[in-house]
């Protein structure tokens, strides 16, 4: 299998929601400079009504926005379009914060004021790694779960559970294999990642909620991979257990 093709930019459609002139005007203005198709919102209703008319392929959200909670509308992007790009943009530092951000649907963060150039990395890291996983290959079988990275759907007992982008490469990687966080990181994100680490625990927490809520909402027992966290070292998916309704057994 060949190396994927770089991904063109000039039909990637970037979203720039920002109230403020200045600090919208720099990523809009850099984008379009790179080679991209940015369009830029200052309010958060303008941004749901472009998001109506055009297919975005990433979205880059402030979340102190003048007429809805940045946090809200991440949830409504997330719930609208599941495979969307969205980095918040943010003055806020605390780690309640920043997790509360990716809790919310957002796959990365940046923090105010930002580099141009870290902001351009990060974008090329994530669309790389999605070019990279599309790649067609047969379904992947965890006890009743199957993964099929082809169609990106991931179904229990033939039901269909909706996961993020990254909880679903997270799951779809080196089964029953002790994986360090690095590796993870490389794999799910990029080798050349400049995010923190923290993006991967609260993206596995949500996989794992979202996996636990499956097989509590199914008719009948299901046997389910288990996620152990290896501390100091990473995660291993473990061979499937029984799941009765009250959680996933290993």
């Amino acid at each position: 299998m060949g190396t994927p093709a770089a991904p063109d930019r000039s039909r990637l459609h970037i979203l720039v929601v920002e109230d403020d002139d200045t600090i919208g005007r720099h990523p809009e203005t850099g984008l379009r400079v790179n080679g991209y198709a940015p369009a830029w919102s200052r309010t958060g209703a303008s941004a749901l009504a472009e998001t109506d008319r055009t297919a975005y392929d990433a979205v880059l959200l402030d979340l102190g926005l003048p007429d809805l909670d940045g946090l809200d509308l991440a949830r409504t992007l997330r719930a609208r379009f599941p495979d969307l790009l969205i980095v918040v943009l943010t003055a806020r530092t605390d780690d309640i914060d920043v997790i509360a951000g990716l809790d919310a649907g957002a796959d990365d963060y940046l923090v105010k004021p930002f580099s141009l150039t870290v902001l351009l990395a990060r974008l090329r890291a994530h669309l790389r790694r999605q070019t990279s996983t599309s790649q067609s290959q047969p379904p992947l079988r965890l006890g009743d779960l199957v993964i099929d990275t082809t169609s990106r759907r991931c179904t229990l007992r033939d039901t269909e559970i909706a996961l993020r982008p990254k909880e679903f490469d997270l799951l779809a990687r080196n089964p029953g294999i002790a994986v360090s966080r690095e590796t993870l990181m490389a794999q799910v994100w990029d080798e050349n990642w400049f995010g923190p680490t923290k993006t991967l625990d609260v993206t596995m927490a949500g996989l794992r909620r979202r996996l636990t809520q499956a097989a509590e909402e199914s008719a009948r027992p299901c046997r389910l991979p288990h996620i152990t966290m290896l501390r100091g070292h990473g995660y291993r998916l473990e061979r499937c257990g029984w799941s009765d309704g009250a959680g996933t057994k290993s």
